[in-house]
């Protein structure tokens, strides 16, 4: 018995049976306590190898190999390299002290400039995951310092990167 015999054939249930059996297996793995990068590749894996048979694998690996292969990412090092270089210096502290005295005594001012500076970075890279990087390691440390819950800080930065 080969290991595609054990995955059955998902594509008899039809797609709405397939997606609740999706959800299900996602939501039973993840009450599980596995980490939920784990989790979303096993039902993935499951369901393009049930959907599409021994098919499903060239197919992966083509999808992965061009979306890894993209010159975009190639901007993901040097937003880490303008972060570090602008920390190192004190210029990331003295932006945000600026920052701080701009939006004068009004609440939550820093958080909701680090928005717009995020909305201006992933206007002018075209990339999401560069400017999340930058922001989390020159807003965080800052904001943290300005006296920020931890937790909003993080969703500033995060909600800034969507």
């Amino acid at each position: 018995m080969e290991l595609l015999d054990l995955i059955p054939n998902l594509k008899s249930l039809g797609i709405e049976y397939g997606t609740l059996l999706m959800f299900a297996l996602l939501l039973a793995l993840l009450l599980t306590g596995m980490p939920l990068a784990f989790v979303t590749l096993l039902v993935a894996l499951i369901f393009a190898l049930g959907w599409f048979g021994p098919n499903a694998v060239p197919l992966i690996t083509s999808r992965v190999y061009s979306f890894v292969s993209s010159f975009v990412f190639v901007s993901v090092p040097m937003f880490v390299l303008m972060a570090a270089l602008l920390d190192r210096s004190g210029i990331a502290r003295d932006l945000f002290d600026a920052m701080k005295l701009v939006g004068g005594r009004l609440r939550g001012a820093v958080a909701v400039q680090t928005i717009f500076v995020a909305v201006v970075l992933a206007a002018m890279s075209g990339i999401i995951g560069g400017e999340v990087v930058l922001l989390g390691l020159l807003a965080l440390p800052q904001m943290l310092r300005m006296g920020y819950n931890r937790n909003l800080a993080i969703g500033v930065i995060c909600a800034g990167g969507s």
